[in-house]
């Protein structure tokens, strides 16, 4: 289905403002004529959110257990949009405190800090984070807010040195199981565009699904190549059970519990991927036809 949009002045409010996405989404919202309300923490430094301000955005300390200074906050808004990052205490805690004070100040809308693979495919304990995301979900459908979570598959950005996939000074794109398995991959500043464009649009659904690019391993050795201008080789380090299997010695030994994407986090994330339960299907790319979509190789390249 393709929606066509008309120039609004919604008013959107997104928490998480000065993270990455945060911010991206704003610009988008900005860009697309809305009245953007930006909620940050009270000892955020000013050099993080001078920014946002000077593009025009509304700076608003707050303090996510305080609901009457929160619900005043979200006060006429259309829609509150979260780019919140974290652990249990935020993913869960603080969305939750951020949930009930757009449901006080009656916000129709809420969009929650997914922007991942379909964790609702997933097994419960096959992905810290996701769990985490996924009994928020539980929450949220239990309130008569309109939900609308957008799932991207994982950020493109991270495979250019982050993610242990193309190793360019190996020339070897690396990867257990199947190198013909599809998966999507979306670039933060696509994502932060369609959720943009979500929030502003009052019929979209409970799940839209998004990916700049289906690519296998196969793809991201081709991309990889035209990319960096050599050959890249591909290197099976064994099937999904020994990437398991090294999850779990890593978790064992570097547990890092505090941190939101230890190493072996990542390393969930890939073996979901990879195994294919977590696939985005249907795909909504076209909803929003002004949005162009960017692939795998621009990104390397």
């Amino acid at each position: 289905m393709t929606v066509q949009q008309h120039i609004t002045h919604q008013t959107i409010v997104v928490a998480g403002a000065t993270g990455h996405l945060g911010t991206l989404i704003i610009k988008e919202l900005l860009s697309r004529h809305a009245h953007v309300k930006a909620l940050v923490r009270r000892d955020t430094p000013f050099s993080k959110t001078a920014p946002l301000e000077k593009a025009g955005a509304v700076i608003i300390p707050v303090d996510y257990q305080n609901t009457v200074t929160l619900t005043e906050a979200l006060r006429d808004a259309q829609c509150v949009v979260s780019a919140l990052s974290g652990l249990r205490d935020v993913i869960v805690g603080a969305q939750s405190d951020l949930l009930i004070a757009a449901l006080n100040a009656g916000v129709p809308r809420f969009i929650p800090s997914d922007y991942c693979i379909d964790y609702f495919k997933l097994p419960d304990g096959s992905n810290r984070n996701l769990d985490l995301r996924r009994e928020f979900a539980l929450m949220l459908d239990n309130t008569p807010i309109h939900a609308t979570s957008i799932l991207n598959g994982m950020f493109t950005d991270l495979l250019k040195n982050q993610a242990p996939l193309i190793l360019p000074n190996l020339n070897r794109v690396i990867y257990w199981g199947n190198a013909d398995q599809p998966m999507d991959f979306t670039t933060m500043a696509n994502t932060a565009a369609f959720t943009a464009a979500a929030a502003l649009d009052s019929q979209a659904p409970r799940f839209l699904r998004i990916a700049g690019e289906v690519a296998t391993i196969r793809n991201l050795q081709r991309a990889a190549s035209q990319a960096y201008g050599k050959e890249f080789r591909l290197w099976r380090l064994g099937g999904l059970g020994m990437l398991a299997t090294m999850i779990g010695i890593i978790r064992t030994i570097a547990p890092a519990r505090d941190e939101v994407f230890p190493p072996w986090q990542g390393m969930q994330y890939l073996h979901n991927m990879l195994s294919g339960l977590p696939k985005l299907e249907p795909l909504d790319n076209a909803r929003y036809p002004e949005i162009k979509w960017t692939r795998v190789r621009e990104v390397l390249g």
